[in-house]
């Protein structure tokens, strides 16, 4: 399999269930702003739409959208554990918990943020969308040391992803305190420092967005 990726983008999400889930795969890096591929190519002719992730099949089927990906992923190597079975309602909760990050994190909340023509004043109605969002997910995890409950599962990756660009952006995570110790115990997982190497990223300091 081979994954393109851009580095500390949402394409970190796959990056790192690949490692979780122990696979063998190609990592190939991609320039977001000029779509160049650094092996060479144009990888727009890899995905028309210019974006990441992409996962190119060893039989050359083409998968993108994270969420789906990583589900692809997880049921390669189910000793792994990494979602829950298929036809489930726990796959089913797992599936919202990734559709609410795609949607009302990532595209609804941080995405905005990054533009640099968009005014202040409308940035901060998507702050203040995150505040309402995060305050939902340190409450759930006050209760619950991973998303799905007592088991790690590619959803916790999700989020730690996302929530790493708070400090881009300038959206302070600090009074989320379950958040910050939830991320804490994500970092700390051999596949995210793995990931996060592979892409040459120096890691957030503890307990910091």
């Amino acid at each position: 399999m081979k994954l393109f990726y851009a580095a500390g983008s949402s394409s970190l999400f796959p990056h790192i269930v690949l490692y979780e889930a122990e696979l063998p795969f190609t990592a190939v890096k991609v320039d977001e702003h000029s779509k160049q591929i650094e092996v060479g190519g144009d990888y727009r002719a890899v995905n028309p739409l210019g974006y990441v992730p992409a996962l190119i099949l060893e039989d050359g089927t083409l998968l993108t959208e994270g969420a789906a990906i990583v589900q692809y992923i997880s049921d390669l190597a189910p000793q792994k554990k990494l979602a829950p079975v298929n036809g489930t309602i726990e796959r089913a909760q797992l599936q919202a918990w990734l559709n609410f990050f795609s949607s009302e994190l990532h595209k609804g909340g941080f995405s905005p943020l990054f533009y640099a023509g968009m005014p202040e004043q409308a940035k901060d109605i998507f702050r203040s969308r995150l505040l309402r969002r995060f305050a939902h997910l340190d409450a759930h995890l006050s209760r619950n040391d991973y998303l799905m409950g007592a088991d790690y599962s590619v959803a916790d990756a999700h989020l730690f992803v996302i929530s790493n660009w708070a400090s881009w952006v300038n959206f302070d995570l600090s009074p989320y305190t379950h958040v910050i110790r939830f991320r804490d115990r994500i970092r700390a997982r051999p596949a995210v420092q793995s990931a996060m190497k592979a892409e040459g990223l120096v890691p957030w300091p503890k307990s910091q967005p």
